[in-house]
């Protein structure tokens, strides 16, 4: 991390240009329309005005990725230019991390710490990623009869229409622009309401890296009108999303009201995270579950949120858990001291806070935290919070909370572990902690979940994919498999 303090990050907080123009064919748009605000949960202040997007700037920035792909160079260049103009998009967003990890840090309350190792990070190494795989991926020649000549080639889809939330707004926009950027595709771009800004620099970024115009546009608007738009757009052959399930569902019938676009939906999640007495360092594991509950205040759709833990170690681990959650420190997501910063905004809050309500009110135990905090900065911070003697039927154990607060419930044995595991609609992610290797392959072959951590959680890079199984969607996001989305395979038969 960079050695800023707290003070230097609130001075360029001050400086920083936060522009709310669209991003439209390589250039900067704003509308002379309908705007919203962009409030910072950090204290509540309004960081500048957003251009919100009707159907005619949808329909703008479709129609420039429409130009781009149909008659501009982007889509007919070699394979390993496209890479190098990831690349160099790569770079451009190294030399400008700080402004955008400031960004984030700003507009959705992760701490500056975070958003600079590992939003960032994740971001620029995407970039890299999918630039230096661009000239990699090869077609196919079958073998056929003698008098036959086979081709499959794999050719880009289109227009790619891509939809990102707030909790990463930039890793989790990286992970669908530059895969469909490398298989040669255009993309129009719309990040949540909670987090335009972050976005609007990245597009800006594509442009300053020599990407031609249309080929990434960024539209800022909410979902039931920009988002709408875009998923009905006849001109979107892609539609990628990540969000929760229920806007995923209106996605699926914007398509079929449509042009039946493929649409590729990465869903909640209500991950289980199972402990079984023999895990390798039990320590090890209760620090690491309180770490998966509270990073980025528990606005993760992996979040570990269900602690799956065997009776006989279930009250030791739950108190190293809740001692941890009393010592994080929690405060301003500029200090780079802070370990929880705030979450995105009043109506998340409140939505967390009914979660808990609901909690105590059906019976389970709050063991601490559960009440906002710091509510004189003017900012949306709640304390870390665990609950256990909770029932598999209650909400807690069934919703996704979307924020800090962990449910514990225990098990006596391996099968009732794994039932509940899998007692959920959701299947994006689950843990366990074992040091048997025949318990640990046997379980995860058990759980319906798309990716198993096993002792560890959260780990992983760009080379493995991630997606969800049942109503966490699918489709899978990084890796080779990710082109998977933004292409279409051709089959051409010669005959000799």
């Amino acid at each position: 991390m960079l050695d800023v303090t707290h003070e230097e990050w609130q001075r360029r907080a001050k400086s920083l240009d936060l522009s709310g123009a669209h991003h439209i064919d390589g250039a900067d748009e704003g509308g002379g329309g309908a705007v919203f605000a962009a409030v910072s949960p950090r204290d509540g202040q309004v960081l500048t005005r957003v251009a919100d997007a009707g159907t005619a700037e949808v329909e703008a920035a479709v129609a420039a990725a429409r130009r781009a792909f149909d008659a501009g160079p982007w889509p007919r260049l070699a394979p390993a230019e496209r890479g190098r103009a990831l690349l160099r998009m790569a770079e451009v967003l190294q030399e400008r991390r700080e402004e955008l990890a400031l960004t984030v840090s700003l507009e959705m309350g992760k701490p500056i710490t975070d958003a600079y190792e590992i939003e960032l990070r994740a971001l620029i190494n995407t970039f890299r990623w999918y630039g230096q795989l661009a000239d990699k991926l090869t077609d196919e020649s079958p073998h056929t009869a003698p008098d036959s000549l086979a081709l499959i080639t794999r050719e880009p889809a289109g227009v790619v229409g891509a939809v990102v939330p707030w909790n990463f707004p930039l890793t989790l926009a990286g992970w669908k622009v530059a895969p469909a950027l490398a298989a040669g595709c255009t993309v129009v771009l719309k990040p949540s309401e909670n987090s335009p800004l972050s976005a609007l620099f990245l597009g800006r970024i594509a442009t300053e890296a020599g990407l031609p115009p249309g080929v990434l546009n960024v539209v800022n608007g909410n979902g039931p009108v920009a988002g709408r738009a875009l998923g009905l757009h006849p001109d979107v052959d892609v539609l990628a999303f990540t969000g929760s399930t229920a806007v995923g569902r209106h996605f699926l019938r914007y398509a079929a009201d449509s042009n039946l676009k493929r649409v590729w939906l990465e869903l909640g999640g209500k991950s289980p995270n199972i402990i079984l007495p023999d895990a390798p360092d039990l320590e090890k594991a209760a620090a690491t579950a309180a770490w998966g509950i509270f990073f980025n205040q528990g606005e993760m759709c992996t979040a570990p949120s269900r602690l799956l833990v065997h009776s006989s170690i279930a009250e030791r681990l739950t108190e190293t858990i809740v001692r941890r959650a009393r010592e994080l420190r929690i405060g301003d997501p500029l200090d780079p001291a802070t370990e929880m910063g705030a979450l995105v905004g009043e109506d998340h809050l409140g939505r967390v806070q009914d979660h808990i309500g609901t909690g105590l009110a059906e019976g389970a135990r709050l063991l601490t935290g559960g009440s906002r905090t710091l509510a004189d900065t003017g900012g949306s911070y709640l304390e870390p919070t665990v609950f256990d003697h909770v029932d598999p039927g209650m909400r807690l154990a069934r919703e996704e909370i979307f924020g800090p607060v962990l449910s514990v419930l225990a098990f006596d044995d391996l099968d009732e572990a794994v039932r509940l595991a899998n007692a959920t609609e959701y299947g994006l992610a689950a843990g366990l902690w074992t040091s048997d290797l025949s318990t640990a392959h046997k379980v995860s072959r058990a759980l319906r979940a798309g990716t198993v951590w096993v002792n560890c959680y959260e780990e992983g890079d760009l080379t493995v994919p991630f997606g969800g199984m049942k109503q966490s969607g699918n489709g899978r996001d990084k890796s080779a498999h990710a082109l998977e989305k933004y292409t279409e395979l051709k089959t051409t038969w010669i005959q000799l």
